[in-house]
């Protein structure tokens, strides 16, 4: 449906859409998810960019955090608890001993409401209550998606509380920029504005570390095929880590499809950016172009905070209080050559 909402309006689970020009993005409302991003390739030709289904009631099922907002804390929270003024909090652990994407059922699994919209624009409002999966504080959350122009889709995050808390949002888009015509993201040319990245320790959380990428398999200073050195990462079985950008508000990377002609501009203030090629796709799982998405099938490149940043302070702080406002941005920006 395509229906627009003027005033704060509960609805069931939906489909939305949002258009200008010829970019065309769809929406719903459970998890305030990216279905579809349909953007032209360099004939004109449209088709979706990144993975997702093609009904809403499909995201009631497992899947990997196709296009949704993840909160309230993205990527891996070591042992499942934080520190916050000197109080240790203990969150919910559904990857072992470890908190992933914000517990059992984080914001990917709740049903936001609409709260404005027009012809290239849609918000949706989140109240994430005090005490849900462990987190201290209502936290209001307002995500917006908004169309800038024919080539640009923005994504702003914000939230406030009411107790100090810790907050830390992303959108988990997955892209093939050739529409899935080509099955695997290897011939897809990625760089990144980042010279080092947050080291893992043995339980796959952030160590505290932070080190240089130059001349490894992690080094995308310099644009190069995403397939050229994943085979070296095979604890990991590709590439699943964050890098630490070098600018806060502008390019963050460009994703390039030579097949397609399309490129992938990538903008945010937020301080790291996950890159994560779908190790763990299997093929059982297809999506709006009618393809499975098999195994390094698309490539995630999340805007967030440091992974574990509450228990490591070298890193930016991500503590929230009562009277200050969460604010982040992404961009999407949509090309061709």
């Amino acid at each position: 449906m395509s229906e627009q909402y003027s005033g704060k309006v509960e609805v069931e689970m939906a489909a939305f859409d949002i258009r200008k020009g010829r970019l065309h993005v769809r929406l719903t409302n459970y998890g305030a998810t990216i279905m579809a991003i349909y953007a032209p390739d360099r004939s004109g030709r449209l088709a979706s960019v990144v993975a997702g289904f093609s009904e809403p009631k499909e995201y009631l099922s497992d899947h990997p955090y196709f296009g949704c907002v993840v909160g309230r804390f993205t990527n891996r929270i070591s042992n499942g608890r934080v520190v916050i003024d000197e109080k240790t909090v203990q969150l919910t652990c559904n990857e072992g001993n470890k908190q992933l994407h914000g517990g059992f059922e984080g914001f990917n699994r709740k049903m936001w409401t609409v709260a404005d919209s027009g012809i290239d624009f849609m918000s949706f409002t989140y109240r994430s209550a005090d005490g849900e999966e462990g987190y201290p504080g209502n936290l209001d959350v307002t995500v917006r998606y908004s169309l800038l122009n024919d080539q640009q889709l923005r994504i702003d995050f914000s939230a406030v509380t009411d107790q100090a808390t810790v907050v830390g949002l992303t959108n988990h888009t997955y892209f093939n920029l050739s529409g899935f015509d080509s099955p695997t993201i290897y011939d897809h040319e990625l760089a990144i504005n980042a010279e080092s990245y947050t080291v893992k320790n043995k339980e796959n959380t952030a160590s505290g570390e932070i080190r240089s990428v130059r001349g490894g398999a992690l080094d995308f200073s310099l644009a190069k095929k995403i397939g050229r050195d994943i085979s070296q990462l095979k604890d990991d079985l590709g590439y699943d880590h964050n890098y630490v950008l070098k600018e806060n508000g502008g390019l963050a990377a460009t994703l390039y499809d030579p097949l397609s002609g399309r490129l992938l501009n990538v903008y945010t203030d937020q301080p790291g950016l996950q890159v994560y090629s779908a190790n763990w796709f299997d093929g059982s799982l297809s999506g709006v172009q009618h393809k499975p998405y098999v195994q390094h099938g698309a490539v995630a490149l999340e805007t967030q905070a440091l992974p574990d940043s509450p228990n490591h302070p070298s890193f930016p702080s991500v503590v929230l209080r009562p009277g200050e406002i969460y604010k982040r941005f992404t961009i999407f920006e949509f090309r061709t050559k």
